[in-house]
């Protein structure tokens, strides 16, 4: 829902989340949002800070991350078409 509605999400990297949100990488201008793999405070403060230093000291590259996120598609209809390309090329 946060990609939808243009807010960069931060999330912990499990189940799902991993799946439909990848990670800021500054050197390839890609992702969608934030992303921390284990479970404690530490690295999710960091993966917070970093956030921040994003939103405070490179707009550009924030509103870019909002722009991916809000062209990700995650309908069913996706989902279908991914279906039955697997199922055509199998």
């Amino acid at each position: 829902m946060s990609l939808r509605y243009g807010t960069v999400p931060i999330v912990r990297e499990t189940g799902g989340l991993k799946d439909t949100v990848a990670p800021y990488n500054e050197y390839e201008g890609t992702g969608t949002g934030f992303s921390f793999a284990n479970y404690n405070a530490h690295e999710m403060y960091y993966t917070l800070q970093y956030a921040m230093n994003v939103y405070y000291n490179k707009k550009r590259e924030w509103n870019k991350l909002i722009d991916r996120g809000m062209a990700a598609d995650f309908s069913w209809n996706s989902s279908a078409r991914k279906y039955q390309e697997l199922y055509d090329w199998l």
